[in-house]
């Protein structure tokens, strides 16, 4: 049907054709990250075909991301107008609810063959059943799922993780998670500075870290040591040598720091660096973040699904990703299916359409060439030190302004002076999602409109968002059965009309 490297593929294609230089890296100065969400759909004349032949179908970039920073606690408005976090994972997740709200505005309209049709319940929608999305990220996401493993070898990065060592080891090589992906700096092997790398990394804040290409296709195995609270240290004393004879002798670092309330790392040097399986938030620059981790953001969609509280108002069920693909970087299926899957296999009483998702999970081989490695490796050595680049760029297949390029959590150029005027948001941004779902609301006429919009008035930001019961239960029951410790903004963040 698809494969991950024809996933990657077309996403770097339409990175390269369809976002505008603005906001993209320097050359040979800045790298950035890149997220996207692709549509997945049988070709038309599926029906006329052999049962026998591979079902062909189509792929569309429906929303895509790049961006590495967040911003500290300082920054963050009531208005709903900044971007909190601007990693590429969540600038396209964010630019996928506004494709999903174009979607809704299409069916509800009747104007145009949309991605949705008619649930069985007034007002509710739910994906057309031949429809599937996969999520694409040119790098592994920062958090829990970039622990891994390091392997003592001699003339070389450390082979690809295998399956019993991936499931503790931490380390994702995160500098600044503000700069997420200072926290991974990936060497290819033909690099000679790969093979100078050895049991080092530098701290989170740092830039080396040696790296390894692990490209497995196949499903995780289960391990034989599967405790979630074991550091590498700890599982070496119960397994000794890695597979093959190698030594874990140490994890690549991430920058996201474990929240208020989970246990903590140790911090001690080599494997036993940090603790697996827990939230993460990203870190600032001196000023703390309120950001999760990706990893726990992805861990949490893989859940509640990808369209949020306030889309849920209009939809019977929630819209989840079929796969994760990641493009050629450090890399482990066991590390990935504990971040996104396993933290959360055990929940369980959730509402009817909320599940823990088994979402397949594949690594591409193709290099995203604006990634840190691939910066790196065409860089003179006497052309400075390497950093991420300031802005994002989120895009949509909406027909209106698809494109939104931000610095600091506003659109690039926006003065101090201009900030909350209407032209100084993110198209992105809480205020402006709010105020799409609101025009799509009042494009309907209210006795068309779902249950949980005509129980009550609603008028803030927060009140719809607690109006939609089933996401908000679900929600409730994830928090208290895995991710306890999860940091929420205050309501009086969420007053906005």
């Amino acid at each position: 049907m698809w494969t991950a490297d024809e996933i990657a593929r077309l996403c770097y294609e339409h990175y390269g054709s369809r976002l505008p230089k603005q906001g993209k890296p320097e050359p040979n100065r800045e790298w950035t990250l890149l997220a996207a969400v692709v549509k997945i759909q049988p070709t038309a004349d599926q029906a006329c075909d052999r049962p026998d032949r591979p079902v062909q179908v189509t792929k569309e970039v429906v929303s895509m991301g790049t961006g590495t920073k967040c911003i500290g606690q300082s920054k963050m408005r009531k208005s709903g107008d900044i971007l909190n976090d601007s990693h590429a994972e969540v600038i396209a997740r964010r630019s996928f609810q506004r494709y999903l709200l174009h979607q809704l505005h299409l069916a509800a309209t009747l104007k145009e063959e949309s991605i949705f049709v008619p649930g069985t319940q007034r007002g509710l929608w739910k994906l057309r059943p031949d429809l599937l999305f996969v999520f694409f990220s040119s790098h592994t996401p920062c958090g829990d799922a970039s622990i891994i493993p390091m392997l003592e070898f001699e003339d070389q990065p450390c082979c690809p993780v295998s399956r019993d060592w991936a499931n503790n080891p931490s380390v994702e090589a995160s500098g600044n998670l503000e700069a997420p992906e200072d926290k991974r700096k990936c060497e290819d092997s033909d690099s000679p500075v790969t093979k100078k790398m050895r049991l080092e990394p530098r701290t989170p804040d740092g830039m080396a870290h040696h790296q390894s290409f692990g490209n497995q296709e196949s499903g995780p195995n289960s391990p034989d040591v599967s405790s979630s609270n074991l550091t590498a240290e700890e599982l070496a004393t119960v397994t000794g040598m890695a597979p093959g004879g190698a030594k874990v002798v140490d994890v690549y670092r991430t920058g996201a720091k474990c929240v208020p309330g989970e246990a903590g790392d140790s911090g001690k040097p080599g494997a036993a660096y940090h603790r697996v399986g827990l939230l993460r938030v990203k870190p600032g620059r001196g000023d703390r973040t309120c950001s999760m981790s990706c990893s726990d953001k992805l861990a949490r969609w893989n859940v509640l699904g990808c369209q949020g509280a306030l889309l849920m108002h209009f939809l019977e069920e929630p819209i989840y990703l079929s796969a994760v693909v990641i493009g050629k970087c450090p890399y482990s299926q066991e590390a990935m299916q504990r971040a996104l899957i396993g933290r959360c296999q055990n929940v369980s009483a959730l509402p009817e359409g909320f599940g823990v998702q088994e979402v397949k999970l594949q690594q591409s081989d193709l290099l995203f060439e604006q990634s840190r490695c691939a910066v790196e490796a065409k860089k003179a050595e006497n052309q400075g030190r390497l950093v991420p680049c300031g802005a994002a760029i989120g895009w949509s297949a909406v027909p209106e302004q698809p494109l939104d390029v931000t610095a600091n959590g506003f659109p690039q150029g926006t003065t101090k002076k201009g900030i909350g005027r209407l032209q100084a948001r993110s198209r992105i941004s809480k205020v402006e999602l709010f105020r799409s779902f609101q025009k799509l609301l009042s494009s309907i006429s209210e006795d068309k409109w779902p249950d949980s919009l005509r129980v009550q008035k609603l008028v803030t930001y927060h009140e719809y968002k607690e109006a939609a019961s089933t996401y908000q239960q679900a929600w409730s029951a994830l928090r208290k059965q895995a991710f306890g410790s999860w940091i929420r903004n205050p309501p009086d963040y969420q007053q906005f009309k």
